[in-house]
């Protein structure tokens, strides 16, 4: 910082005023030299407060990030748009252009200087990424499952960003689509989980019994099924299948599909009754509902996927979703939701599941460690306090399908 050089003069007063000028020229030089103090001293909290601005100055990485994940025998291009919510927040969504294109949004992204992380809960990934110093690249790992590879992005420009593929368009939703092309298979004994998969317009499921599908294609608990031979229970069996007509199905188009299948191919024949049952009700607890409406598509498919027993990130899903998870993969009895809630909606649940749940997967839930104080709560604690819901042991009529014969797939 440059500083003004003033020069003040005192005029001679004659050789008999020396005792009256001195006293002027002792103060004016320790004026001087008090401003040059000042002025010293003003450059250094300058200097620090310009250093302290340095520090915190982070790079703004909303905008178009672009890079490939390389997995084993092929090549997938991942498109990440970061955008800023209307309280500051940062969100994203992202896209895997050569599978379907279809934006996934991102459950959280955080910037702490140069790190920055991401969870995709639905698809149960996460990226952690470092920051360049020209803010051009984020070099880091993309983790999805147990499996990791590393991605480094591109800050994308008009240029040199990817086309990312129109998302599909749906079936009519006046459309009776069926399978027009279906494989069943018996699963292979040695592979874990159970699942049901929708990939675009290509519909599978890994691990699943007769009675698995007919709780999935009519939105039943298995105690609602009744009859039937032993194998309904215990045949599992992988199925891989596309539709006719065309456009995206809806998940009550994918549910019909798979119920003509199931009378086609395993020639079942039932018939329906009304029962009174023990079941769970999900209602509003007197907190009031703490769920986030969710900005995906009001006509896609929810994602309900588990990340672990007792981990549950949902996106996208509707109470009814919600309580078809509960009453098909936790619970060990029918639920039935009672919330009056309508429209989707975006939440995590973290829960310390008990030995009376996650049965119908086969799970062994382990004992909660007595002695971990982070421990998330029981289900029904956790409902009320991270949704705002309450599951109440009630009795309430319910559907059950009777089944009056069926037999096992035919050749394909």
């Amino acid at each position: 910082m440059a500083v003004e050089a003033y020069d003040f003069r005192v005029p001679d007063l004659g050789k008999n005023s020396r005792s009256r000028v001195d006293p002027i020229r002792l103060a004016m030089r320790s004026l001087m030299k008090n401003l040059s103090k000042m002025m010293l001293l003003w450059a250094i909290v300058l200097l620090l407060f310009s250093g302290a601005g340095l520090k915190a100055q982070v790079q703004d990485i909303t905008g178009t990030w672009q890079g490939t994940i390389k997995v084993p025998g092929r090549d997938l291009r991942t498109v990440i748009k970061i955008s800023k919510a209307d309280g500051g927040a940062l969100k994203a969504v992202m896209y895997s252009i050569d599978q379907n294109g279809q934006g996934i949004g991102a459950s959280s992204i955080t910037q702490d200087g140069a790190t920055v992380k991401m969870s995709v809960a639905t698809i149960n990934g996460t990226y952690e990424g470092k920051l360049t110093a020209d803010g051009n690249l984020i070099e880091g790992t993309w983790t999805q499952g147990t499996a990791s590879f590393p991605l480094v992005l591109d800050r994308a420009t008009n240029d040199t960003a990817w086309t990312i593929p129109a998302p599909p368009k749906p079936m009519a939703a006046d459309a009776d689509p069926s399978f027009e092309v279906a494989t069943i298979k018996p699963s292979n004994p040695d592979a874990p989980g159970k699942a049901f998969r929708v990939s675009g317009r290509q519909f599978s499921t890994l691990n699943t019994t007769l009675s698995d599908m007919l709780t999935f294609a009519y939105d039943l608990h298995a105690k609602q099924i009744e009859g039937g031979p032993d194998w309904l229970n215990k045949d599992r069996y992988d199925i891989t299948a596309k539709p006719d007509g065309e456009g995206q199905p809806n998940s009550k188009q994918w549910k019909v599909m798979l119920q003509k299948l199931l009378a086609d191919r395993f020639q079942l024949k039932f018939h329906r009754e009304k029962k009174e049952l023990p079941v769970y009700a999900i209602v509003i607890a007197k907190s009031g509902s703490k769920l986030t409406k969710s900005e995906g598509d009001p006509n896609g498919l929810p994602g309900l996927f588990f990340r672990g027993l007792g981990d549950l990130p949902a996106r996208n899903a509707n109470m009814t979703d919600f309580a078809g998870l509960l009453q098909a993969a936790v619970l060990d009895r029918p639920v039935v939701d009672q919330t009056g809630l309508s429209g989707r909606f975006d939440f995590e649940l973290k829960w310390t599941p008990d030995e009376s749940q996650f049965t119908s997967l086969g799970a062994h839930v382990p004992a909660p460690a007595a002695d971990n104080p982070n421990a998330p709560p029981d289900l029904f604690t956790a409902m009320q306090e991270q949704l705002g819901l309450k599951l109440e042991s009630t009795k309430a009529p319910v559907d059950v399908l009777a089944i009056d014969g069926v037999q096992k797939p035919s050749a394909n």
